[in-house]
């Protein structure tokens, strides 16, 4: 189980390394719910970006959870004065350990407000999960989450 996490850790670090961002750079942060833990976000265009957490789901008695996501952006839906308030939907994958490993698809919807005057966006976000392993499941992850902007 350690050297999951730790595996999951330097591989992580290892990418956000070798990356340039071309829009918004790389987003550190956190977040909150279902899981609870750190968030990354790496943009590889003006629309679209690749999602990560590393964090625990307490529903499951603090079982690690990891997932990944490829997301695309829509700006043109939600108009605001001020900012980018951008709906996003993708796909991928997740990993949660507990006693039974589970092992599935992620389908993340949400928002997203990117502050005009700081490196900085806020997030809401809905997830239905389809687990295949160890056996076929439905579930709903929910969260909310800030990131910080490297560029």
């Amino acid at each position: 189980m350690k050297k999951v996490i730790y595996v999951t850790i330097l591989f992580t670090l290892i990418l956000i390394s070798a990356l340039n961002a071309q829009d918004k750079g790389v987003g550190l942060g956190i977040i909150v719910g279902e899981p609870t833990g750190f968030s990354f976000k790496y943009w590889t265009s003006s629309t679209t970006a690749f999602d990560a957490a590393l964090a625990w789901s307490f529903i499951d008695g603090g079982a690690f959870h990891i997932h990944a996501d490829y997301i695309l952006h829509s700006f043109k839906l939600i108009r605001v004065p001020e900012g980018k308030l951008p709906f996003y939907y993708g796909i991928g994958g997740r990993l949660k350990t507990s006693s039974d490993t589970q092992l599935g698809v992620r389908v993340p919807l949400g928002l997203a407000y990117i502050f005009q005057s700081a490196p900085v966006d806020i997030f809401l976000e809905v997830v239905p999960i389809l687990d295949f392993i160890p056996k076929t499941d439905f579930r709903i992850n929910a969260a909310l989450g800030a990131r910080y902007y490297f560029n």
